[in-house]
């Protein structure tokens, strides 16, 4: 495997959809709030481009101490998901523009 393209996928994480469909998404950030860590996560198109949108929250679990393995599940709760969010937005002001939906 090219060895370049090992470096530009280390920030990319694939998960699969509720399909079964592997989906690609780029990691834009680990965010701390009240003792659990949520990762920030920006969709991906098939040709490796960054989509222009939403990002995605997902709340991070460990699944399994010996293996270190990491699982990741939506987050219900639209408080925590705006907490979230609001802590990404001011972290990353100058690297985005943010669209604000009414």
């Amino acid at each position: 495997m090219d060895e370049n393209l090992n470096e530009e996928l280390d920030n990319v994480i694939v998960l699969n959809d509720e399909d079964g469909n592997e989906v690609n998404f780029e990691f834009l950030d680990l965010i701390e709030l009240e003792g659990e860590e949520y990762v920030v996560l920006l969709p991906m198109s098939d040709e490796g481009e960054e989509d222009e949108g939403e990002v995605v929250i997902l709340k991070v679990e460990d699944t399994d101490e010996e293996s270190e393995e990491e699982s990741y599940v939506s987050v219900d709760d639209e408080d925590t998901l705006n907490e979230v969010f609001q802590i990404f937005k001011e972290k990353f002001k100058d690297e985005f523009n943010f669209v604000d939906e009414d």
